[in-house]
């Protein structure tokens, strides 16, 4: 019988009106996140602008706090892809990612886009994770 499918919301990230999309979901062992960007629980206030590192440290933050409400931590990522407006800030995003992974980093894509929701937005991270993979 297949794994049902299950929503979980963490008081410290926003959640977007019903009709938009899910932050997080598990499916047995395996969680999803949707691309978090630096956006604030008002939904309006961006943090960080014109500072990719920390949009980025804003993001992994956020990332944590969905996997924690779903049962996984930072270390049971086993992708990510993170989207940038330019392809230069990948120093940036790189400093920040490593204060929230060691060891054997998850698999990675970047990818530069023409535009992310708003202009102030410079960085946008997608993850998956297995519950219960990592190792610490």
């Amino acid at each position: 019988m297949p794994a049902k499918q299950q929503r979980f919301i963490s008081p410290h990230v926003a959640e977007y009106p019903p009709g938009h999309w899910s932050n997080c979901l598990r499916v047995g062992d395996v969680v999803y996140v949707s691309g978090m960007t630096s956006r604030g629980n008002d939904l309006k206030t961006i943090h960080g602008i014109g500072d990719a590192y920390e949009q980025t440290r804003v993001i992994f933050t956020k990332i944590q706090h969905c996997l924690e409400a779903a049962g996984a931590r930072m270390s049971d990522v086993v992708n990510m892809t993170i989207f940038v407006t330019d392809i230069s800030l990948n120093k940036e995003v790189w400093r920040a990612r490593r204060e929230f992974f060691t060891g054997d980093f998850p698999c990675s894509a970047l990818v530069q886009v023409a535009a992310l929701g708003t202009p102030e937005i410079l960085v946008e991270i997608q993850v998956q994770a297995h519950a219960g993979s990592g190792r610490d």
